[in-house]
This record gives C-alpha cells, structure tokens and sequence, in this order.
C-alpha cells in the first residue's frame, strides 16, 4: 500500500495510508505511531493517530519538514502492521428507555426488537479506531452490520454527557454534554473524560471495549459514587 504525505499546517503533516476505515489500515497507522514514541527523531512534539493517518507535528525552532518527513519514512520500514494490543475496558451501560431515547425508534427502523439491538450491541467487542471531536470521544468500531443506521437527519442541541450512542458502523460514549447527531441507546456512568484524573482521557487509540449492561439501580449508584469520587474507573480495566 503506497503512504502519501501530505500538509497540516507550518509545523505538522499527515502520514496517509489508505482512504477507508479499516482495521488493517489502522494497524499500520498505530504501529507506526508506536514506532514514533520509542524512536522519536528530534524536534518531534507529538504524533495524532486517526482512521487512515497519523499526523506528525514538530518544532520548526529544532528541525524541519524535510528532516522530520525523512526519519518518518525511514521508521516505515520498521513499524510493520502489528502494533501492541491495548487495554481492554469493561464499560457499564444502561439501556433504560429514559436514558436511550432512541432505543425504541432506532429498533423499530431496523426491524429489531429492543432486546435483540441490546444484546447485539453489548456482545460485540469494539475497536477504538481514533479520539476526536472533543477530549475523550472515541471512535469505536465494528458495530455489527445489523445495527448500521445514518445519523440522525436533525442532530439534537443538546445529549446528555454519557450517552452511549451509535451512527454507521460505529458507537461512542459522549464524554461531554454537547449537540450531537448519532442515535442515543443507554448511558454509561462512569465518565471518560476527567480532568482532576492524573490520565484525564479514559480510553485511548487501539484499546478495545465491552459494554455491560447495567440495571438502573446499579446506574444511580455508579453515578453517585462517581459524583463523590469513591469510583475508581482503572477497575473497568480487564486484567491482561
């Protein structure tokens, strides 16, 4: 697969290789990102994995574009496809009609009882493809292909933060309250973004996660010990 480079900026450029979202695409994008950490070349300030690429930023006040873009290629030779394997998340969810307004709609339109929807989407183990949009959304794929809809034709002005929702072939746990246009299922107590953590992002690029459901009295109760800081969230981390 060819890579291309390509411009971000005066002080950043994109390392490109591939134009879908895939998981053998990806793997190539982490393991050269992982390459970059334990071989970094100097003046390198930090490196951005997506889907299909992995932006490079650098201080043009220690180096150059040129200098930087020639130790990259040459750790390509090196970073193969096969990054190390992430920490696996065993995230709490519930699928509460209250708190998955679309659960009912979204069942409904891909002729699904509610129960089977939860069921597919609490069986699958999800790859965390990329963080963007704001600190702590994950990008998580594969959703089964039964459950593949759009997003939503009016995004919503304001969901939830927690609300685990789903839009294509992928789903996330909001972090924040925002506006938002994917189609909201449950809701997962324990927040992925904290800033008073000393890692205030929970989850990072190539972990995986399990959604557990979760009743709603063990809900509130997550919430509350969550609210008093008496949840420590490194318990959701499945032991290696």
């Amino acid at each position: 697969m060819d890579v291309r480079f390509t411009t971000a900026g005066d002080t950043a450029f994109n390392v490109e290789f591939g134009e879908g979202i895939d998981r053998p695409t990806n793997a190539r994008v982490m393991a050269l990102h992982a390459r970059l950490k334990t071989a970094a070349p100097p003046g390198l300030v930090e490196t951005v994995p997506t889907f299909r690429s992995l932006q490079v930023v650098y201080d043009p006040a220690v180096t150059s574009r040129r200098e930087v873009q020639a130790a990259v290629e040459a750790e390509l030779a090196h970073a193969g496809d096969a990054p190390a394997e992430g920490s696996l998340w065993r995230l709490p969810v519930c699928y509460d009609a209250e708190l998955g307004p679309d659960l009912a709609e979204l069942s409904a339109s891909l002729g699904l009882s509610a129960e089977r929807l939860i069921n597919l989407h609490g069986s699958t183990e999800y790859f965390v493809y990329m963080l963007g949009f704001m600190p702590g959304f994950a990008y998580m794929g594969d959703l089964p292909a039964e459950l593949e809809r759009p997003r939503r034709s009016e995004p919503r002005v304001r969901v939830p933060a927690g609300s685990v929702a789903t839009a294509g072939r992928l789903t996330t746990v909001y972090p924040w309250e925002s506006p938002g246009g994917w189609h909201l299922i449950g809701r997962c107590p324990v927040p992925l973004y904290d800033g008073a953590r000393p890692s205030p992002v929970l989850l990072a690029a190539g972990d995986r996660v399990r959604f557990e459901a979760v009743d709603r009295a063990r809900f509130d109760a997550l919430s509350a010990e969550t609210a008093a800081g008496r949840f420590d969230p490194d318990t959701l981390r499945a032991a290696p």
